[in-house]
């Protein structure tokens, strides 16, 4: 079927809508919401409607490029000071043995079934060290937009975050100890070896400077302007400068980024709260686009049976190194026991760094062993992708974490009046007499009071500035009853509103209070402002105090 040629703007509106569209229905499905991405992409990708073909994933590399220093900016806020002075040393212990372990088994693996499959021992070695390196990469991008989604907090949440941080510098020297090794193993040690060696820590080293020149600048600029509508265009300028700069200088860019973010982080602690918080909301847009071409440009047409076999290997090796790995490390190190069991289900995805180290690979050995590892490769991004996200989703929902890391705009979102409104409060009839009312403010600590007729319908409020006002005509106060006293109520709320919108509500009136009403009229609920606030605050601190308390369990 031969579709026309659409224009980028509609393409760019395709992926997004049907990006977004596609996520939405995954997560109704308790699915993470960044495998139907992958999966809209397939569909109108080189592999299914082809709507979205190789020459506009070309054009619209820039915007992975932006996604992927997105991502690494906001990993880099992750990593404070803080943290890794009292968890770093368990954090390198898990990474170093994960990543050796995802080597040495991937490279095993392939090493002996692709002496069996290709017929050639050297070729097959030489495949197998290349893959094990490019096997202990862990993408972060589908990882951490799964915490992100689910708002985890807690020792393993933050363990995978350091991990998925560091795991590019590990993947980028393991590559070129493979590089260096298989080079010699199929005789082309012609001068390349110091090369192959040297330009790995080259894009490492230079990536840092990169990062580290970035963020001071950046940390300087934020300081000294104050307004949002100036520090989001210069947050989201410092990265796209710093992820072009490390194009142009070809080093690797997610470090780069991740690198500019750990600086801002640490340099202002204060204030790049803000900056990360503004970032954050700019982000899905992009993200969703991200992940969409992943899927778009996986082209699944030519796959031979061995190289399907060699592909099953990576898959087992790369996932069940990093897992045996990643568990001894934890175990060493000490760490909880949430890390423990469930970090190894949280380093499965792979995409960016794995893709570019194959792409790499095709450079320094073109011809069987390029290509053969682009396609594996790509096996592997696809289905690793799919499942990664997923799994991370079960460990984490298993160690306790989920939802453990909402703010008060997430709170307020995700709840609406019936969920905080007080129903266990004194009510004031409207003929009850002064004293009678003296005596339940006496025995309350509310502020306001609903007052309500014989069918319990709402009639007005009774505040405390109310009552003192009486006192100043002493005369009458004997003579007074609660009709006397009552003002209108400006607004009122139902049971079924969401909390937004009773902040809407408290705050467009400027009022202290609401009464929550049925359908009828009647008063079944009261909220105070300040009660409202607390409840609030005490829930973020119990969340906060939950997820601190996992760190006792050993």
């Amino acid at each position: 079927m031969i579709f026309p040629h659409f224009n980028l703007l509609f393409l760019l509106g395709l992926a997004l809508v049907g990006g977004t569209i596609g996520g939405r229905l995954f997560q109704r499905i308790h699915i993470p919401q960044v495998v139907g991405y992958i999966i809209i992409g397939i569909v109108i990708g080189e592999s299914g409607l082809k709507f979205v073909n190789t020459d506009t994933i070309r054009i619209l590399q820039p915007f992975n490029y932006f996604a992927l220093g997105l991502i690494g900016f906001m990993i880099g806020g992750e990593l404070k000071k803080e943290i890794f002075a009292k968890y770093g040393k368990q954090f390198l212990n898990i990474l170093l043995f994960e990543g050796s372990a995802a080597f040495l088994l991937v490279s095993c693996l392939i090493g002996v079934l692709g002496g069996f499959l290709l017929g050639d021992w050297r070729l097959s070695w030489a495949l197998g060290l290349l893959l094990g390196a490019i096997g202990s990469a862990t993408a972060p991008a589908a990882t951490t937009e799964v915490l992100r989604e689910y708002r985890t907090r807690g020792p393993l949440t933050r363990t995978v975050l350091a991990i998925v941080a560091m795991d590019d510098a590990l993947a980028l020297l393991l590559f070129a100890i493979a590089s260096s090794i298989a080079t010699k193993i199929i005789g082309n040690a012609d001068g390349g070896i110091l090369k192959t060696i040297l330009h790995p820590l080259y894009k490492i080293i230079g990536a840092i400077g990169i990062g580290v020149f970035a963020g001071f600048i950046l940390s300087k600029i934020i300081r000294i302007y104050a307004e949002e509508e100036r520090r989001l265009p210069f947050s989201i300028g410092a990265v796209l400068l710093v992820t072009g700069l490390s194009l142009a200088l070809k080093v690797d860019m997610i470090l780069a980024a991740m690198t500019l973010g750990a600086i801002v982080v640490n340099y202002n602690p204060r204030r790049s709260k803000e900056i990360f918080k503004m970032v954050e909301g700019f982000t899905p847009p992009i993200f969703v686009l991200f992940f969409v071409l992943i899927g778009a440009k996986l082209n699944l047409g030519q796959v031979t049976l061995p190289v399907l076999l060699l592909a099953g290997a990576y898959l087992i090796g790369g996932p069940l190194g990093k897992g045996i790995g990643s568990n001894l490390g934890a175990r060493i190190s000490g760490a909880p026991e949430s890390v423990r069991k469930y970090i190894p289900l949280c380093l499965l995805s792979q995409a960016g760094v794995a893709i570019g180290l194959s792409i790499l690979a095709t450079h320094y050995f073109p011809g069987i062993i390029g290509n053969t590892i682009v396609i594996i490769v790509a096996i592997a991004v696809l289905i690793l992708e799919l499942i990664g996200p997923a799994f991370t989703k079960i460990a984490v929902t298993k160690a306790g974490e989920v939802g453990l890391n909402i703010t008060e705009e997430d709170f307020i979102h995700k709840n609406k009046a019936s969920d905080v409104m007080d129903t266990d409060f004194p009510f004031i009839h409207k003929d009850m007499a002064l004293p009678e009312i003296l005596k339940i403010f006496s025995d309350s600590t509310h502020l306001y009071y609903p007052v309500i007729d014989e069918e319990k319908k709402l009639v007005g409020v009774i505040t405390v500035d109310n009552i003192k006002n009486t006192f100043m005509e002493e005369s009458l106060s004997q003579l007074l009853l609660a009709y006397d006293l009552i003002e209108p109520a400006i607004a009122t709320t139902t049971p079924e509103t969401p909390l937004d919108q009773v902040k809407e509500l408290l705050n467009m009136h400027n009022l202290e209070y609401l009464c929550v009403v049925d359908k009828k009229n009647k008063v079944v609920g009261f909220i105070e402002r300040r009660d409202l606030d607390r409840l609030i605050s005490t829930k973020l601190i119990e969340l906060q105090k939950q997820a601190d308390s996992l760190d006792e369990s050993r």
